[in-house]
């Protein structure tokens, strides 16, 4: 039983502080109308030191704002550095308002691949993480092997 404990630790800090080498990927697109077909379809492999999937969505009649004018969602996406995530979002927070009538633009960071999907305006608070799903199988494994013995 110890041996097979020690694995999974020994296991499990591999997997925490070893890079595989793979690169994040996110979906990529600039001010399209809405979070549909280039923003859904077109991926891209990040550089390194870009850690981070950065989402900007705006509301508001475009390229500047006109009375009576049609207003719409304009999204951008793209892989970008943690400063430059944490730039952004604090550059467009006083603007986030999310009110019908008004020109808002909001932005939000992502860590895991591909996680720009979607457009939820969360994404600062969830970040997926694959070190939190390891650690549960590592605790069920731990729980059924003690229970066996």
């Amino acid at each position: 039983m110890v041996v097979y404990i020690k694995f999974l630790a020994v296991l499990f800090y591999f997997v925490l502080f070893f890079n595989f080498g793979d690169s994040l990927e996110c979906y990529v697109c600039t001010t399209q109308n809405g979070n549909t077909e280039k923003c859904l379809r077109t991926i891209r492999t990040c550089e390194p030191g870009e850690d981070y999937c950065l989402t900007t969505i705006a509301w508001g009649s475009h390229p500047y704002w006109t009375i009576n004018a049609d207003k719409q969602y304009y999204v951008s996406k793209q892989c970008a550095t943690k400063s430059f995530c944490e730039k952004t979002w604090n550059e467009t927070l006083p603007y986030c308002e999310r009110i019908w009538y008004l020109d808002w633009r909001c932005s939000e960071c992502c860590q895991g691949d591909r996680c720009n999907y979607f457009v939820t305006l969360t994404g600062a608070s969830l970040h997926s993480s694959l070190h939190l799903i390891f650690i549960g199988v590592l605790a069920i494994s731990a729980y059924i092997y003690i229970g066996r013995s």
